[in-house]
């Protein structure tokens, strides 16, 4: 039997990234996930698939990357993975994220993680707060309900 692991947890968390583009901040919010033992690598790839059909920018400079319906085969453990991004990066459209919550849901999961982290970023108020963060607490505090 798997230990499960936290959703959430502190090495989960960049602050303060500097990206160049999406593609840069997608694989980065991805290979949290991979290096922190949630996914195989493949699912980034699955991430990139998903991004091509419809953009996972959600508003309220918030982007949720997520791997496709057939990505689950490559997810070990439910995770989410938060890529913090003050000066932003342009999500198309003239979208700026500036907040990336890469998801990984094992099974059905990936649906309850989403509508709890759209509660949260639903409030401008705790969007603006995890992206001024200094410090992955203040996140994590923010973020407590996923886990």
């Amino acid at each position: 039997m798997t230990l499960s692991m936290p959703i959430l947890q502190k090495e989960n968390i960049v602050l303060h990234a500097r990206v160049e583009n999406k593609t840069e901040a997608i694989r980065l919010a991805g290979q949290i996930l991979v290096n922190q033992g949630y996914v195989e690598d493949a699912y980034i790839d699955k991430m990139f698939e998903r991004e091509a059909l419809t953009s996972t920018y959600m508003g309220n400079f918030v982007a949720i990357p997520h791997g496709t319906e057939d990505a689950k085969q490559f997810v070990k453990h439910s995770g989410i993975s938060i890529v913090q991004i003050p000066d932003g990066v342009d999500f198309g459209d003239g979208n700026i994220a500036k907040l990336l919550i890469g998801i990984a849901g094992k099974n059905n999961e990936h649906l309850e993680i989403l509508s709890k982290i759209a509660i949260v970023c639903s409030e401008q108020e705790n969007v603006e707060a995890m992206i001024k963060a200094a410090t992955e607490e203040e996140i994590l505090r923010l973020l407590n309900e996923v886990n």
